[in-house]
């Protein structure tokens, strides 16, 4: 079906058509505006809209607020405009209310800490987890010019024991995506409700705190020490959790994210022709670097700075060179 004959088919084809940034897939957005209404239409070349709406519904029949879908095909899909107050955008415009949107992020991830989960999501044990970092080995360190030899599966294997050991042995509806431009600031609405969630077709069944490194150890946007520690202590806070269960969890769970982070990011500015990512990679290896310095990295940190060179401006250039 053709974009037209979708968007006629729904009352939409009069509709004036805003081109919006994508994410890091091949995904497209549009939002449309029809006299007052306005809706976003999602175009997925994959052919997974099913999930995306599954996921969609599960989380608003948990109290959370994610967008409503109108229509859909394979391929196409309408769904509810949230509009532009993007968390990076607010947090931007109005820093008194970073605090507060951090926060409420928080008591999302909270709230699903205590929430069902969804069925026939891949369950993200230890070794799945440990085996995500490849791209790590088979896109980053080729762009940086480096052999990775026996070391990769020995960083894989030992990040995985660690893995093992130290997270919850409970499991939650990971997002994955948590970030400050996947979230909408919603006011209008109250507790929950008011954080408007996007970008979660890649859901897994989890550990809790994987969310928490999405948040805090973002690739896109520095977080403030400050905003770090405030929202570090309502997490303890409002999970119950302790400072000596969830930092080594968090730290490792850093490590494994931030690691297959910069395999994905070499290969969406290599082989999807984004370079823009690369200028992102500096942040992430910094909180490489944050994770490493912690005890419960000691095994890890000579492996990973003995195999990992410190990517600089001119490696990232070089690296790109035909």
């Amino acid at each position: 079906m053709t974009i037209e004959t979708f968007l006629a088919a729904q009352g939409w084809g009069d509709a004036q058509q805003e081109p919006l940034a994508g994410d890091a897939s091949s995904r497209r957005y549009i939002r449309l505006y029809s006299g007052p209404r306005c809706a976003i239409l999602m175009i997925d070349p994959q052919g997974d809209t099913a999930l995306f709406a599954s996921l969609s519904r599960h989380l608003r029949d948990v109290g959370l607020s994610a967008p409503d879908i109108y229509a859909a095909t394979s391929e196409l899909m309408l769904l509810e405009d949230f509009g532009d107050a993007q968390f990076a955008r607010v947090a931007k415009n109005e820093p008194n209310l970073v605090q507060t949107l951090y926060t409420y992020a928080v008591d999302v991830l909270c709230h699903l800490e205590h929430s069902p989960l969804p069925p026939d999501l891949t369950l993200a044990t230890p070794d799945h987890l440990g085996q995500m970092i490849e791209p790590a080995f088979t896109h980053y360190l080729p762009l940086m010019g480096v052999d990775t030899g026996d070391t990769a599966s020995e960083i894989t294997s030992r990040l995985t024991d660690l893995l093992a050991q130290n997270l919850p042995p409970d499991h939650v509806l990971v997002l994955r995506d948590y970030h400050a431009e996947n979230m909408i600031w919603l006011p209008d609405r109250s507790g929950v409700q008011s954080v408007g969630l996007l970008d979660f077709q890649d859901a897994l069944a989890g550990p809790p705190i994987y969310d928490l490194v999405s948040l805090l150890q973002d690739a896109r946007r520095d977080v403030s020490e400050d905003c770090n520690a405030a929202t570090l202590a309502h997490y303890l806070n409002k999970s119950g959790r302790s400072q000596a269960e969830v930092l080594p969890a968090f730290h490792l769970l850093g490590l494994q994210r931030n690691l297959r982070i910069l395999g994905i990011f070499a290969r969406l500015a290599v082989e999807r022709g984004k370079p823009a990512y690369l200028s992102l990679i500096p942040r992430v290896w910094a909180h490489i670097q944050t994770s490493l310095a912690t005890p419960i990295a000691r095994d890890l940190r000579p492996l990973i700075d003995g195999l990992f060179p410190t990517p600089t401006a001119d490696r990232l250039v070089a690296g790109r060179q035909p």
